[in-house]
């Protein structure tokens, strides 16, 4: 059963964190922020995905599901590690002019280049100490590292993930070919497992810094991985996929009222017999990872372990699904019998059924009540605070909502809605309409209470993290240095010791 005490937390995600190297990194700027959560009161850091990104900079698409995202790697870091000499940094190219938005292309030019100096100055110079950890390193990871860092160094060589349209036998994965490639692309690769080493390491001393102040870090993990990914590559068998190697099968939801044709989402589903028959082994692999980076994981569309939506690979939109029983308990069951206990939280918004509900409960994982859900319907009190039920997790709203602010911008009638019997004018309250909103949330009957920091500094839809369906223009928004005030960090603090968290 998994272990949660009441507590909150704050929802940022690495990127969005100040720096000066085009996004916010795993450096000094992410352990600041960790000292804010320990002065304001918060014990919980939650983040969206830290894989290596796939397009338009979705965390939730990755080219793996175990490695993590390069540009995450703190250059300062790298040089306070000895991995780099300072002067490494003086000539490097400047970033956008806009702190409040991430440059991931400048992020790019700057991570790729450093980590390439870094590599050869590690192959050159590196002493037997550090040699050892990296070996350890890789050793210790090869169950995932090995097809990565070859599925990585062979995307470069040929300048696309679209790995079915590889060489035959590197699609069908012939051990001689593989082998010839491992050989003739070996600098890569090895470039690509020492990038992992580099990013493992910043981050587990991150993790080590926020643990020790009493901070949790809560981690997202997609249900679904893209076809252009190592995973599917290396796992073909475990994918509804022809022989070719091309989806049979994808992922998506249903039309409803958000959209009349469905969402296509194109992710190759899992065959789910053959996994079965290997005891779940690489979902139990993949919590595993997620527990040694995590202290709390979050599974995004938990609904298709109940049922999901599959659509024939090739159609124009998600119409032609249908609704297919998923695994249920199995795929937990067989990870809780190696692992233990698993602290997840079930990500289940949506139109969700009782029977997704009650494999959630269970399964004893707590769900999530959004806030911004709650005052739609006044029949419809699921996500309305004030009746939440103690095995949740509340938030003012996610990733992908509304900053608070926004969200009550957007709300014309306001003064006539359900909101007026729970919002009073900031001047008597002494509270700002944000303010009052989270304290609503954190004194909820909710274990767990999580405000994205967007909504504690007050900012409007300019600062909104995903609009979803859109394809670009997201995961931009970046928090400056000045932001988090001495004022703000008491003020939260004193609605969380008040909420007896």
């Amino acid at each position: 059963m998994p272990s949660f005490e009441r507590s909150a937390g704050i929802l940022l995600h690495i990127t969005s964190l100040p720096g000066e190297f085009g996004l916010g990194d795993l450096g000094q700027q992410a352990y600041q922020f960790a000292d804010f959560l320990e002065r304001s009161g918060q014990r919980i850091w939650q983040l969206l995905p830290i894989g290596p990104t796939i397009q338009c900079d979705s965390p939730y698409s990755c080219y793996s599901a175990f490695a993590g995202n390069p540009l995450l790697i703190s250059p300062r870091s790298m040089v306070n590690d000895g991995f780099l000499p300072a002067s490494a940094l003086d000539s490097l190219p400047a970033c956008s002019a806009s702190a409040k938005q991430a440059d991931y292309a400048c992020a790019s030019r700057t991570r790729w280049a450093l980590l390439e100096t870094a590599y050869k100055q590690f192959r050159e110079q590196a002493g037997c100490g550090r040699v050892d950890e990296y070996e350890s390193f890789c050793t210790k990871q090869r169950w995932w590292l090995d097809d990565y860092a070859l599925f990585a160094a062979l995307m470069r060589h040929f300048k696309s993930d679209q790995w079915t349209k590889w060489p035959e036998e590197l699609v069908s994965r012939d051990a001689s070919a593989l082998g010839y490639w491992r050989e003739r692309l070996s600098f890569q690769v090895e470039f690509e497992q020492f990038i992992q080493f580099v990013f493992f390491a910043q981050w587990h001393k991150l993790k080590d810094y926020a643990n020790r102040r009493g901070i949790k870090l809560f981690g997202d993990m997609p249900i679904f991985v893209a076809h252009g990914s190592a995973d599917v590559w290396a796992n073909q068998g475990l994918f509804c996929l022809h022989p070719s190697g091309e989806s049979k099968l994808v992922a998506g939801v249903p039309p409803d009222y958000f959209s009349t044709t469905g969402q296509l989402w194109g992710n190759p589903l899992y065959n789910w017999d053959v996994l079965r028959s290997t005891d779940y082994r690489w979902w139990t692999q993949r919590f595993q990872m997620a527990f040694d980076l995590y202290d709390i994981l979050r599974i995004d569309h938990f609904r298709a372990f109940e049922a999901y939506w599959e659509i024939p690979a090739g159609a124009k939109t998600a119409v032609g699904g249908r609704w297919v029983k998923g695994p249920g308990t199995a795929p937990f069951d067989a990870a809780r019998r190696k692992l233990g206990d698993l602290n997840i939280v079930a990500e289940d918004l949506g139109l969700i059924t009782d029977e997704v509900h009650a494999l959630r409960e269970q399964l004893k994982f707590p769900g999530m009540r959004v806030l911004q859900f709650g005052f739609d319907a006044a029949h419809d009190t699921f996500h309305r605070p004030d009746c939440f039920p103690e095995d949740s997790a509340a938030y003012t709203g996610t990733h992908d909502n509304s900053t608070i602010v926004g969200w009550l911008n957007s709300r014309k009638d306001r003064e006539s809605d359900l909101l007026s019997a729970y919002l009073q004018p900031p001047q008597q309250s002494g509270l700002s309409f944000n303010w009052q909103l989270i304290s609503m949330v954190l004194r909820s009957q909710s274990t767990l209470a999580i405000v994205p920091l967007q909504d504690v500094l007050g900012l409007d839809d300019q600062a909104r993290m995903n609009v979803p369906g859109q394809a670009t223009g997201n995961w931009l928004w970046r928090f400056e240095d000045h932001d988090l005030t001495p004022e703000i960090a008491d003020r939260l603090r004193l609605i969380t010791v008040a909420s007896d968290r």
